[in-house]
């Protein structure tokens, strides 16, 4: 009998690479989906009546304005996290937490597939 601990998993299989590829390409979908949306929000803002006749600064819709723009901008980052995320999966590294070094969870990266720490590496950076 072996006293030996079965060998800790230091990357996920092609197999599991393949799944959460599918999860991140659907995310960005989504994402992008999202995007589409909101700049088109942008442009009917800009060419609603309001947004011809006044100034930016006059407008009473400018928090509205400000509003779409912040999407707009979080929504971008959002896709080029997950489009990064696509990067680690190919080249074999997705799901590898950058402080530990150890396997993020499959939960935690089905809920946030673009998470690059474990929960206890973001439990510690917030500290």
């Amino acid at each position: 009998m072996s006293d030996k601990l079965p060998a800790e998993k230091t990357r996920y299989s092609d197999e599991e690479l393949e799944e959460f590829r599918l999860i991140v390409e659907d995310r960005i979908r989504q994402a992008r989906e999202q995007l589409a949306f909101l700049e088109n929000q942008l442009v009917e803002l800009a060419e609603s009546e309001e947004g011809k006749t006044r100034n930016l600064d006059d407008v009473v819709g400018s928090s509205e304005l400000d509003r779409l723009v912040t999407l707009v901008s979080r929504q971008k980052k959002l896709i080029a996290h997950l489009e990064n995320a696509l990067l680690r999966i190919e080249n074999k590294v997705y799901g590898i937490c950058r402080e530990t070094g150890k396997l993020i969870s499959k939960e935690r990266l089905k809920a946030v597939p673009h998470a690059t720490l474990s929960i206890v590496a973001k439990q510690k950076k917030r500290r």
